[in-house]
């Protein structure tokens, strides 16, 4: 019976693997060397001969930057230094006496007869505010002062040349405008002469100078300025609070201000009412600047003055 092809086919491909076998038997043996022990073993170390046999991943080399590239680095700009912030000066508040002081200046008693002018009987008072009675207001808002309504105040402040002891440089001085609730019962005639209220005008040992001005328009004329001051001037309290005056007379001054120039410095009394009066003339309608310069020269207890009822009056040509 022939034989059939598939046959011969698997007869061939058993005898090619005997042989292989065979082979393999005689000469093909384990490598020398430790064995791995285990499958995973085994796998580490192919693992390990593969990548030892891998080469390098190639790396494109980075292309040089074109001849115009501009080259940018990190610069590090220190911060500048703050310059402190220089302000202006402070408005400086004094206001200068309108009066022209020289050490050489002396003082002069009142007249004896200007103090015994009289105003003229029925004439009106022509000062705005003359009893300062029509409120107050607070100049470069310092609430020390309390300045009537339609004056203005000036003062000196810093060397005195009328006596260089430091102790006795000028000072701002305070000012109220009191009402009877803010004085004693005592005082009550004592400090108002008109209406219901006085001005003070003090400093507790500080040397002061001021004066207290207005402007009035005036017909060409005659006139009668009149001025009621009372310096409580104290150099000492007594054990039961009794007021002791300045000894000096020189302590306090008066000067009245006419027409915007200052008359002769004069002398008062102290501890008491005092009435200066003066008659002018002016020849042109227009405004007429009137007031009062005071100063205490020395830093005493209380430099004091009280300031109430003053008056301008219109003088007829027969009178005076």
């Amino acid at each position: 019976m022939p034989t059939r092809p598939d046959a011969v086919n698997r007869t061939s491909l058993l005898a090619l693997m005997l042989v292989l076998l065979v082979f393999a038997g005689a000469g093909c043996g384990p490598p020398p060397g430790p064995q791995p022990t285990s499958a995973a073993a085994a796998i580490v170390a192919v693992t390990e001969t593969a990548a030892a046999a891998l080469q390098p991943t190639w790396t494109r080399p980075a292309a040089p930057p074109p001849a115009n590239t501009p080259v940018h680095s990190l610069v590090v700009t220190p911060r500048p230094t703050r310059t402190p912030l220089v302000l202006p000066p402070t408005e400086t508040r004094t206001r200068v006496a309108t009066a022209t002081i020289t050490p050489t200046e002396t003082t002069t008693p009142a007249p004896g007869p200007i103090a015994s002018v009289e105003p003229p009987p029925g004439e009106p008072n022509l000062l705005p505010n003359p009893s300062f009675e029509e409120g107050w207001y607070h100049p470069y808002g310092i609430d020390e002062l309390q300045v009537p309504n339609r004056w203005a105040l000036e003062w000196l402040e810093g060397a005195n040349h009328l006596d260089p002891d430091p102790w006795n440089a000028w000072v701002r001085p305070e000012v109220r405008i009191l009402s009877p609730e803010f004085l004693p019962a005592a005082e009550h005639s004592l400090f108002i002469w008109e209406g219901q209220q006085t001005l003070k005008v003090f400093k507790g040992a500080g040397a002061i100078s001021f004066n207290l001005q207005t402007s009035v328009y005036l017909e060409p004329g005659g006139y009668l300025f009149v001025v009621h001051v009372f310096p409580d001037l104290v150099d000492a309290y007594g054990d039961n609070g009794q007021k002791v005056w300045a000894p000096d007379p020189l302590s306090g001054e008066v000067a009245l201000i006419v027409a915007g120039e200052q008359q002769p410095w004069q002398l008062p009394r102290f501890g008491q009412k005092n009435r200066f009066t003066h008659l002018f003339v002016t020849e042109n309608a227009g405004l007429v600047q009137l007031g009062v310069a005071v100063r205490g020269r020395w830093a005493i207890t209380n430099n004091g003055w009280f300031l109430d009822d003053w008056a301008l009056y219109p003088v007829p040509p027969d009178s005076g």
